[in-house]
């Protein structure tokens, strides 16, 4: 499957923004999808995943309550909705699936989107 990670932006500290990713050339529900993100000179980071079905969802504690992971497996495409956004929330994030599981180690995921940039200005 191909991912494509959409939505990044500019914004302030306390803004909102949502993330895309949208998948092509697979089968879209038969994957597992997380969202990762990677700041400048630091390791990539697990932010939020969510199982094939949307049943399950997980988050990095940094995020939870401000960020909301979701899809919709008729369209292809997953979000992550992501509110009282801060400075450290700046990176890099990317999309990614997963055949088998769910897991909070981006080294497990088989499939990934090229990125899309959020700043968050203070």
């Amino acid at each position: 499957v191909q991912l494509q990670a959409s939505g990044g932006g500019l914004v302030q500290a306390g803004g909102s923004l949502r993330l895309s990713c949208a998948g092509s050339g697979g089968t879209f529900s038969s994957y597992g999808m997380g969202w990762f993100r990677q700041a400048p000179g630091k390791e990539r980071e697990f932010v939020a995943s969510i199982s094939r079905s949307g049943g399950s969802t997980f988050y990095a504690d940094s995020v939870k309550g401000r960020f909301t992971i979701s899809r919709d497996n008729a369209k292809n495409t997953m979000y992550l909705q992501m509110n009282s956004l801060k400075p450290e929330d700046t990176a890099v994030y990317y999309c990614a699936g997963n055949q088998a599981s769910i897991p909070r180690d981006y080294r497990l995921y088989d499939y990934w989107g090229q990125g899309t940039r959020v700043t968050v200005s203070s």
